[in-house]
């Protein structure tokens, strides 16, 4: 299929996912008030009214119902070669794993689930793909040109931290209105472009990748500041495994979504470092994370969310004009810069302090 004869089944699918998003979302409010799924407000968190939780859960129907759709459709009409197809077992792992994740997720905004016992259920989503045998064989060489080759246990071992480490890294920047549905809104138009851009045209996961941000953009104009209803562990979790997921099927995207989602992968590596280096817990709650230090700053809340689009927007862009290497030294570039922002941000934070001591 060209990128012509692509359009039009994208701006559907696209449409489709944005509408019925749209029109579940207050359903699924209204459903998590009667259950008691509420996040209340606290010192760690900005709301400062109860606002309900779960909305993923109208992300991931939205999502799942549409990319049926368009695997029957392609079953009647072909939409998609054959030999563009992503392998089944990668398009079963998508699915299936998409629905564990959502259904563990539930427990949580629910129950308020332990950190381990959160972590346990990702690793147990985490584990599908491994089942259904999704691997990653070969990733680019950040030190030099070629690739390195994943094997056996390794393979499948990649596998588990990147979906563990993608759900973490939602997790951890969903702490602003809208910042993680939007943030992965801008991933998966990133990872659909460079799947009909790059070496090896994906139609058929770039049509995935459109669904997936048309359900996140019907979901964003309930979760966007002021959020009357925030997207939950539920969808953490499946927004975390979807993205996931997305950036290894077919070709491995690995580099473009490390990039392209460097402000909360970076985010959560400095934020882990910083709470053991503390002697706590990695899960443990704080408002260190950079979006906490941009509201310190005295930017508004929907200015720090914007910002943190663009960044993203910035480093997606990026990642489209860069080969695999040059995507991973620009990650590794990034890398080094928030570091040094992070310092600056808390010395700011240690200095304002101080002054009104």
């Amino acid at each position: 299929m060209t990128e012509v004869g692509l359009a039009v089944p994208a701006v559907a699918a696209f449409v489709a996912a944005a509408l019925i998003s749209l029109w579940l979302t207050p359903f699924v409010r209204r459903l998590a008030r009667r259950v008691d799924a509420i996040d209340h407000p606290e010192e760690r968190r900005v709301n400062t009214s109860p606002v309900p939780r779960g909305g993923g859960v109208a992300v991931a129907i939205a999502y799942l119902l549409v990319v049926g759709a368009l695997l029957a459709l392609n079953a009647t009409v072909g939409l998609w070669l054959p030999s563009s197809a992503p392998p089944s077992p990668g398009v079963a792992a998508l699915l299936l794993g998409g629905a564990a994740a959502v259904g563990i997720g539930l427990l949580d905004d629910r129950f308020d689930l332990r950190a381990r016992w959160q972590l346990g259920g990702q690793v147990l989503v985490a584990l599908v793909p491994v089942a259904l045998g999704i691997s990653v064989g070969v990733i680019a060489n950040p030190f030099g040109p070629g690739i390195i080759r994943l094997e056996g246990v390794f393979a499948a071992v990649f596998v588990v931290v990147w979906v563990v480490g993608m759900i973490n890294s939602i997790n951890f920047i969903d702490g602003l209105d809208g910042l993680s549905s939007g943030v992965a809104l801008i991933a998966a138009l990133t990872l659909a472009i460079i799947s009909v851009t790059g070496t090896r045209s994906e139609p058929a996961v770039a049509l995935v990748c459109v669904a997936f941000a048309g359900a996140l953009l019907g979901f964003l104009r309930w979760n966007f500041h002021p959020a009357s209803i925030f997207i939950g562990t539920s969808g953490v979790m499946f927004v975390g495994y979807t993205l996931a997921l997305l950036s290894i099927l077919g070709s491995a995207k690995v580099a473009v979504a490390l990039l392209v989602l460097g402000v909360p992968i970076i985010d959560t590596f400095y934020i882990i470092v910083r709470r053991l280096a503390a002697g706590r817990s990695p899960f443990s709650a704080d408002r260190g994370h950079i979006h906490h230090r941009l509201l310190e700053l005295g930017l508004s809340h929907t200015q720090t969310v914007l910002l943190i689009y663009a960044i993203c927007a910035g480093f997606g862009a990026l990642s489209l004009l860069l080969s695999g290497t040059g995507q991973l030294y620009a990650f590794l570039g990034a890398f080094l810069l928030f570091g040094i922002a992070i310092l600056l941000l808390d010395r700011a934070a240690d200095q304002r302090a101080s002054d009104g001591t």
